[in-house]
Formats: structure tokens, sequence, C-alpha cells
């Protein structure tokens, strides 16, 4: 339908997770109309991440250094450990400024319908952090959902006993309607309670 240069920029970009082919399209159009220094510097934004940025050594988050920022920080409690799937799931904790522990990147949730199972994430890594000693606590950030759920789970069997083991409290959002919740949210706010 399109010249082969605007189908194939389509079709790489359709490839971007929340990107379907209207977005896609929307997109090539825009970028079309726009001059091309702004094409090459989109591309070379590209270039450039693919590049510089690797995973941190020791956390797995990214990073231009061996190390990340959070990690190089010595004012972070090295003895609390917040484990979360992916890097993008930092962004909100740290937004909230209350953590001021250390991360660690799984790279992922236990999947095995999709393939991910224990030796596709960096569960190892996180146990050797505890054997390394040092770590008094092991937060568990996965996800509220059924990979999250089930490989917090898998974490704390392997962890009891090592570390003391704790899970983000889940329940009502700030704000939110008590009637619009669903029941798993109600229930789980209702297990996560505190004394006031």
């Amino acid at each position: 339908m399109f010249p082969t240069p605007v189908e194939q920029l389509i079709t790489e970009l359709s490839r971007l997770p929340g990107i379907g082919r209207r977005s896609a399209q929307r997109i090539a159009f825009y970028m079309l109309r726009r001059p091309r220094e702004d094409a090459a510097a989109l591309a070379a934004a590209l270039i450039d991440v693919k590049d510089k940025i690797r995973f941190c050594r020791q956390c797995f988050n990214f990073t231009e250094e061996e190390l990340c920022g959070f990690c190089r920080d010595a004012r972070r409690d090295a003895g609390l450990i917040c484990v979360v799937e992916e890097p993008s799931d930092i962004i909100p904790i740290e937004k909230g400024g209350d953590y001021r522990g250390l991360y660690h990147v799984l790279g992922g949730a236990l999947s095995p319908l999709d393939g991910v199972d224990p030796e596709h994430l960096r569960i190892q890594e996180l146990l050797d952090r505890v054997a390394a000693g040092g770590v008094e606590e092991v937060i568990l950030a996965t996800n509220p959902n059924t990979t999250g759920e089930s490989t917090s789970i898998y974490l704390a069997d392997l962890l009891r006993g090592k570390v003391r083991v704790t899970r983000l409290a889940s329940g009502l959002p700030v704000g939110a309607d008590l009637e619009y919740a669903d029941e798993a949210t109600v229930s789980r706010a209702l297990l996560g309670r505190r004394e006031l």
C-alpha cells in the first residue's frame, strides 16, 4: 500500500511494545513530515543507547558504567535489596522517595507456559548476593499478577531461613473508591491492613 521504505518503517515500529500497526503508521507519517535532522537524531539516539548501555554487574539495572548509580551510592542501605522484574520497575519505587536500599533486576518473571524457567532469570545471582553476606532483608516487588506472584513464592522459598523476606503490600490505591475495587484487591487490602 505504501512505498517499501515506509512499509519497512511501519513494520519495525509495530514491533515495539504497545505499538500496533495504526500507531506505527501515525509515527511513520509524523517522522516523514519532520526534518531529516529529527530522523537522524532519533536514529543516533537508538544506536547510542545500544552501544553505551549495559547491565550493572551487581544488580542488572541499566548503566553506562560497570555499576549503576544505585550500586555506586555509598549512602544507600546495602543490607536491603528490592527485587523487581525489569529495570523500569525501579522508577515508581524511587519516585515514592521512601526506599533507600539497593535493587536486583530479575529480567522477567517465571512463566513456564512461555518458556521462562528459573535458569532464564537472574535468580542465582540474587542467591549469590545474599550468600556473600551483609544482606538483612529482601523485598519482593514483582508485579501483582499470576507470574509475579509465582515468582515471589518461588524466591521466598529459596530465601527463607537465609534472610528476612518481605513482599510489597498491595491493596486499594489512594484516592480510589471502594465500590469500584475488585474482590482480589479488597481481599489483599484486608490481609495487608496495619494498625493506626
